[in-house]
């Protein structure tokens, strides 16, 4: 397989002399760039509020962008919705090709620039307009996105409540202004190699899920059809199954149980900082507990009261049945003490009728998951009922030969698996050297001038 590699041609070279910038996220930068008030160095202008209707009759709708259509580096800009606004309101709000827009809620301080043409579109006031005193939007951008890195508008912001970066923030903030052309070369020297690493992750994104479908693929030819391509095939009498060997059967969950389909209490407990730890769907992950993500710790006299309705065993099953993870799947795989909450639902085999690795491997299948989506309800949220759970039909071969497959898998998926990591490890340390590369240019750690061509390539 080849292996991706990012070649420097050359060290860094930094600038000859430097003095401290007095901004905390920013540290020491050369010593001929200014820092300034970002409102000094930039015009910013927030957006309109919202108004669903009005009573001017010289008002008239425009489209309008809000901070959901903000992405880094990036504005999308189809299927935008409408406000009404005046004549004087559009030309104080509207947008122009190059305009840096930035979020004020959500995300705050994440950036794009607009890079498409728009005529009579405006901005909500979830959303600042930024344009150029002489300066260069692009280098203001990748100053917010290291600004970000840094953490510096949480604490700008005060997260704890309701996030909100105001003009009068955004215009106090305190940012590295060099002169026009290095500005200039720092943006481009950014987009180019940031182009190269947005590349380079977007194809092993792709290879990430080539890997998923393999992995799904897998699973489910195998425990759709089993491991012996040549046996003679019967219709299973479920129609999203389809045809199954002749010697196996399709059965609800409820057959194959030891105790009926259950889940967590309904109830929300004293969370604690020490104790028993207290499991929900946010640990639920690649077929495992990630006791890391617990909600927290119970009190022993919670857990034990807890127990008389479920108390956790390994092997058991577990399924989310509400929100937006539902149908994601984990197996016990420890004896140590803990409770689970009531989004969680059981599946506990029954030793003499099922083997636990081989009903989590049917579960996790393309076809199982697919009956799920079918028969999950919508409220608010997506969910799905127990007594559905329980009446799900999964194939199900002799006992012997579940044993077999859920072995095979368990060979076949760790190498998949593997690899996936692998390439996940790759993903990480392209987005810490993208980040890092951001915060080296716009603070002037390097000099872009006098930096030869990082090249990203391949090797065999």
């Amino acid at each position: 397989m080849n292996k991706e590699v990012i070649r420097k041609d050359t060290k860094h070279n930094p600038y000859p002399k430097y003095k401290p910038s007095g901004v905390e996220w920013l540290g020491d930068v050369p010593e001929h760039w200014e820092v300034k008030r970002a409102g000094l160095a930039f015009s910013i202008q927030l957006g309109k509020m919202l108004q669903p209707d009005t009573s001017a009759s010289e008002d008239e709708q425009f489209e309008y962008l809000k901070a959901l259509h903000v992405q880094w580096e990036k504005v999308q800009t189809n299927d935008l919705p409408v406000m009404w606004a005046s004549k004087y309101e559009l030309d104080k709000y509207s947008v122009q090709k190059g305009d840096l827009l930035v979020c004020e809620g959500g995300e705050v301080g994440r950036a794009g620039i607009l890079k498409d043409d728009l005529n009579n579109v405006i901005i909500q006031n979830s959303l600042h307009r930024v344009r150029s005193k002489n300066n260069l939007n692009a280098f203001l951008m990748y100053v917010l996105e290291n600004a970000a890195s840094k953490n510096w508008f949480e604490i700008l912001c005060n997260k704890a409540t309701i996030a909100h970066f105001t003009g009068d923030k955004f215009s106090a903030l305190r940012i590295p202004i060099p002169p026009l052309p290095e500005q200039r070369a720092i943006a481009a020297y950014l987009n180019r190699e940031t182009g190269r690493i947005d590349a380079l992750i977007a194809k092993k994104q792709r290879l990430l899920s080539l890997l998923s479908e393999q992995r799904t693929a897998l699973i489910s030819r195998t425990v759709t059809k089993g491991l012996d391509g040549s046996v003679k095939l019967k219709p299973s009498g479920v129609e999203w199954l389809g045809d199954v060997p002749e010697n196996w059967v399709a059965l609800p969950l409820k057959r194959i149980v030891a105790i009926p389909v259950t889940d967590g209490p309904h109830e929300t407990p004293e969370i604690l900082d020490e104790g028993i730890p207290f499991i929900s769907a946010e640990a639920i992950r690649s077929n495992k507990i990630d006791f890391s993500r617990k909600r927290g710790f119970i009190s022993e006299s919670e857990h034990r009261r807890f127990c008389l309705k479920y108390h956790p065993k390994r092997d058991d099953i577990y399924m989310i049945k509400s929100g937006a993870t539902t149908g994601n799947l984990a197996i016990v795989e420890t004896d140590e003490e803990f409770s689970i909450w009531s989004p969680l639902a059981v599946v506990r085999v029954h030793n003499n009728k099922a083997d636990a690795r081989f009903v989590l491997a049917a579960m996790n299948s393309k076809e199982f998951q697919t009956s799920v989506q079918l028969f999950w309800s919508f409220g608010t949220q997506q969910n799905i009922g127990m007594n559905v759970i329980e009446n799900l039909p999964i194939p199900l071969p002799p006992l012997p030969e579940q044993q077999a497959i859920a072995a095979f898998l368990d060979r076949e998926l760790v190498k998949i698996d593997a690899l996936s990591d692998k390439v996940t490890t790759v993903i990480e340390k392209l987005k810490e050297y993208r980040t890092a590369l951001i915060s080296s240019a716009v603070s002037g750690k390097i000099d872009v001038s006098t930096t030869l061509n990082i090249s990203i390539g391949e090797t065999e």
